[in-house]
């Protein structure tokens, strides 16, 4: 498949205003301001064109369900607050392509009937904010943003909103609470935000690589871009792929690839001398994959009939060298730093999962630790107010499921019998 996202990202200028609008930009949105609005919806709709965020949510039907027949005014937030561990593409189509992304939203803001976009940064992407703003000043000072967008009567404004440097944020509601100068704690829902969200008005989450799908799906229509890739899983759809390969970074393909391919073809296959071990799919907060199951489309519903998730299409790959029990434990700092606090069953659970963990790696455990992590994973999953909980559980289960023997001997031996050559004195937090 022919890079569609990534088609000019490694040309030195992409990023900015001339470049894009010599390459077709914002043609997408000229067409979009010429069809009624719920016509874009429906266009969005018959793409297929589902949520690039972790959920897989259909776009279209999120923005169907955005109040209509009120007063208030209405939203387009973008979720580019993109902190998942194994996670780094967004950040690449804001940095080479920003022009894509102000494109996507203007276009969904006029699907909704919304008058401004909020673009919701994580706050540690400093430079990328940097870039965004310059070419945002460039696109509203040639007149495709602001007032009477492209002669057309369109009034729509993009801010960009620098985020508080916190996991949670990610979250949609959590994300909205931050907007409004809150706690980054999620809301309970229902309402949802489509119906109260922002400033208690209707709105629509929707992540970076959803948004910037949508100038190519209004230029070249629904069919092409379903065709590009399985039933239920159209368009391009971006990888990253990280830990143990020779060729790490983020890569464009159809979601008719499976995981082998993604990680043997694309990314170089696993390091010299080394043999695969373990997957996690989509981010630090999914199911782990085992070899044998890779074999399959990396597609939102394959990698779900597979027991994992593709969320965020964070590839994590871990070679034999790997100590799962080491590889919990620093995903679980990771969680317990991150928890926002407000459900019981993940502040307290999170932290007691990297406390057990703590003692089974330092050869300090019990066998019934590991009984012990299982009990207490389970009475976080489902019990919290967003899917936080469940990813902070997500690794201590998951390894102790596939590789329940490393837990063993560490409890039994008092130390890893893992080989692995990257121990050092000085290393990672969690680490031997």
């Amino acid at each position: 498949m022919d890079p569609i996202l990534t088609k000019y990202v490694r040309e030195p200028n992409s990023y900015t205003l001339d470049f894009f609008v010599k390459h077709e930009g914002y043609e997408g949105l000229k067409k979009a301001l010429g069809m009624k609005p719920n016509d874009v919806i429906e266009l969005v709709k018959a793409s297929g064109l589902r949520g690039r965020g972790g959920a897989g949510f259909p776009t279209g039907l999120k923005w169907q369900f955005v109040l209509k027949d009120t007063p208030k005014p209405k939203y387009i937030c973008c979720n580019a607050d993109e902190s998942e561990p194994g996670t780094f593409k967004d950040h690449l189509l804001m940095e080479r392509n920003p022009h894509l992304l102000f494109e996507g939203c203007l276009i969904g803001c006029w699907a909704i009937g919304a008058k401004v976009a909020y673009i919701y940064i994580r706050g540690e992407f400093y430079h990328v904010q940097e870039i965004l703003e310059a070419e945002l000043a460039k696109a509203y000072a040639q007149g495709y943003a602001g007032k009477n967008i492209m002669g057309t009567g369109f009034d729509c404004d993009i801010v960009i909103h620098r985020g508080a440097g916190a996991y949670e944020a990610g979250e949609e509601t959590a994300l909205i609470e931050s907007l409004e100068g809150k706690r980054a704690q999620p809301r309970i829902k229902p309402p949802f935000p489509a119906a109260s969200g922002l400033y208690n008005a209707p709105t629509a989450v929707n992540n970076v690589e959803t948004l910037c799908n949508l100038p190519s799906i209004l230029t070249n229509g629904a069919e092409w871009f379903t065709a590009l890739g399985p039933e239920k899983n159209g368009g391009p759809k971006l990888f990253c792929v990280s830990g143990h390969v020779r060729k790490p970074g983020v890569f464009e393909a159809s979601m008719k690839t499976t995981l082998k391919e993604l990680i043997f073809d694309y990314a170089g296959g696993i390091r010299d001398g080394h043999q695969l071990k373990a997957v996690i799919p989509g981010g630090s907060s999914v199911p782990i994959l085992l070899p044998d199951q890779l074999d399959i489309p990396a597609s939102f519903d394959d990698v779900a009939k597979a027991g994992s998730m593709l969320g965020s299409a964070g590839i994590i790959v871990m070679d034999e060298t790997t100590c799962m029990v080491w590889a919990a434990r620093n995903l679980l700092y990771f969680y317990k730093h991150e928890s926002c606090g407000k459900c019981t069953p993940c502040r307290e659970g999170a932290d007691w999962l990297h406390k057990i963990l703590t003692r089974i790696d330092n050869g300090e455990g019990e066998m019934r630790d590991i009984d012990l992590l299982v009990s207490v994973g389970n009475n976080i999953v489902g019990k919290t107010l967003c899917a936080f909980g469940d990813a902070a559980a997500t690794p201590a289960l998951t390894t102790v499921k596939h590789f329940r023997a490393e837990f063993e001997a560490h409890v039994r031996e008092g130390r890893c019998t893992v080989p692995a050559d990257w121990r050092a004195v000085d290393a990672p937090v969690g680490a031997h």
